[in-house]
């Protein structure tokens, strides 16, 4: 499945998720921080989603509120709920 999500809050503006049941296969982030979001993207492959959600989700960057790996948890968060959904 694969799922897009417009960030909000971010220098990233985009980030295209592919999921595998709840593996994630793949993870692209249009704009930010290109080293750091390939790192991050690496990373979360192969993982769980729920567990990737759950380390992610709540990071800010700087004085903002959000970050792009919170985004990134927003993004699975929302690619489930779909999945769900269409089940």
């Amino acid at each position: 499945m694969e799922f897009i999500y417009q960030t909000k809050g971010t220098c990233s503006k985009q980030i295209k998720v592919e999921l595998d049941g709840d593996i994630i296969r793949s993870v692209a982030f249009t704009g930010g921080c290109n080293g750091n979001l390939k790192g991050i993207s690496s990373l979360v492959v192969g993982q769980r989603a729920q567990d990737v959600i759950g380390r992610l989700k709540g990071i800010q960057c700087g004085f903002k509120s959000t970050s792009c790996p919170d985004q990134l948890a927003n993004a699975l968060t929302k690619a489930l709920q779909q999945k769900a959904e269409q089940a």
